[in-house]
């Protein structure tokens, strides 16, 4: 069948009264409205939430650190030496990770983003979390290099608990009011864990197409 066919017979099923115009201002309201679908239930306090957050995170193999502003160098530091890593990150150019620069400047060799592939470790800033999942979104653009989400062999992402939300549909709204309306960053990556696979005899692999380890500090208000 003819694609022109396939797309009558659908439009004819539709049973939509009106014309074209009709349905085209239909459809630009519904948009422009930005009406929310049903969403699941998340625990009825923020302390819960954050606790759901922090638990869906490690269930998918993560680790998380609740730290304060100005314990956020401290404990980068000490998670690299935990696992035995270099005192050497590849840290991308965001703004709200100054602090963080600034503490761990003396104590680490910090190299600016984008990589070159060869990095061990990346340190990045999420655009928010998900409470629903335990994910991470991540916007790409030059502050946030997509690169550092994949390249590293161990990813750490800075997260402030005031950007974490209860649901997938919660990111919209934010990236509306960062980037305007009807506007995306080129790329947005919904991280939930390590990398892995189980394609080869079910056999789950860490780090298959991604980093081996992702550490959340998760930055108190």
């Amino acid at each position: 069948m003819s694609r022109e066919f396939i797309l009558e017979r659908i439009k004819s099923r539709q049973k939509v009264d009106g014309d074209d115009s009709d349905r085209r201002r239909a459809v630009e309201k519904r948009i422009a409205e930005h009406a929310p679908g049903i969403l699941p239930a998340v625990p009825g306090t923020r302390v819960k939430r954050l606790k759901q957050f922090i638990d869906k995170a490690e269930a998918a193999q993560a680790s998380v650190s609740r730290v304060s502003e100005q314990s956020m160098g401290k404990a980068l530091v000490e998670w690299l030496r935990d696992h035995n890593l270099p005192a050497e990150v590849r840290m991308s150019p965001d703004k709200r990770l100054d602090g963080l620069r600034k503490q761990a400047e003396k104590k680490l060799t910090i190299k600016p983003a984008p990589g070159d592939g060869s990095d061990i470790v990346g340190v990045s800033h999420a655009e928010c979390g998900i409470v629903e999942t335990g994910t991470l979104a991540l916007t790409s653009g030059p502050d946030n290099p997509t690169t550092l989400n994949f390249l590293p062999e161990n990813h750490v992402v800075v997260l402030r608990e005031k950007d974490v939300v209860d649901h997938y549909e919660d990111i919209w709204p934010r990236l509306r009011k960062r980037f305007g309306e009807r506007k995306m960053p080129r790329t947005l990556n919904l991280v939930t864990g390590p990398s892995r696979s189980a394609d080869i005899e079910q056999t789950l692999i860490l780090g298959a197409h991604g980093p081996v380890r992702l550490h959340i500090l998760l930055v108190r208000d």
